[in-house]
């Protein structure tokens, strides 16, 4: 299948998009040559910054390989903003339904026609201290491993300097530079013709997660930590912590009122 159309909703973006991305961040992109020519593909990217989907729509549309985001469905459903979400070919992601495999439905379909579907696997802007990549959801893996489809991995750095994570005000000097690092496909074969139960696709996710995590270390010269940050654990700790200060709060006071 030759290279999608772009289509005027993506070309239209791309007219507001672009001029602001190129005055404000320099690029360094490597790794274009592993995005496939044709046929359906996932790229899986690592999340830092709430301008990075920007930035990284920039690389790829760049590549003639346009990416389509996951959103949420009811973004789809009225106004503008709809309108562009589906003029721009954007994937709906029904989360109210049960069915796990059913809510990725629309991204599964997408691959099929020779689309390819942009995962960001952490599923919100990276929570750990240092920016690196915290342990990934497993809808990449669960597409992947249904549609047998390539897998890139993809990681990048700068946005985050020019808009820190969860943070509102730009950093615009000095000027900062936009790395992408695209690498070969993730080899998923083991997991192929398995049954998708809970721990496969959480053996296949950090397969994806290490690989992204690999292509980070090269762009920042530097090793990641060797236990990758997970959100939920750290949730499951703090409320130890609490309730072992409210425990030790309640002894005191108790303490203090039996001495009186």
């Amino acid at each position: 299948m030759p290279r999608r159309r772009i289509g005027f909703w993506y070309r239209f973006a791309a007219v507001l998009c672009k001029p602001p991305l190129v005055v404000l961040i320099k690029r360094d992109w490597r790794g274009m040559e592993h995005i496939p020519a044709e046929g359906g593909f996932i790229t899986a990217v690592n999340h830092n910054s709430h301008i990075d989907p920007f930035a990284y729509a920039h690389f790829q549309y760049n590549t003639g390989r346009v990416p389509r985001f996951l959103a949420k469905s009811g973004l789809f459903k009225k106004g503008f903003v709809g309108a562009a979400m589906r003029g721009t070919g954007q994937i709906p992601v029904y989360r109210e339904t049960t069915d796990a495999l059913s809510a990725f439905r629309a991204a599964i379909d997408a691959v099929e026609r020779g689309e390819c579907v942009a995962f960001y696997p952490e599923g919100t802007i990276t929570r750990d201290p240092d920016q690196w990549p915290m342990t990934g959801k497993t809808g990449a893996a669960r597409v992947a491993l249904q549609t047998k489809c390539p897998v890139i991995p993809v990681a990048q750095w700068g946005a985050n300097e020019l808009l820190p994570p969860y943070a509102k005000k730009l950093n615009l000097l000095p000027r900062k530079t936009h790395q992408v690092l695209a690498g070969p496909p993730v080899d998923l074969a083991e997991f192929y013709d398995k049954e998708m139960t809970p721990d496969l696709l959480k053996e296949a996710t950090e397969v994806i997660m290490a690989a992204i995590t690999r292509q980070l270390e090269e762009i920042r010269g530097e090793k990641a930590p060797e236990t990758t940050y997970d959100p939920r654990q750290e949730r499951i700790e703090q409320r130890r912590r609490t309730a072992a200060q409210n425990n030790s709060q309640a002894k005191a006071e108790q303490e203090e009122g039996q001495g009186t």
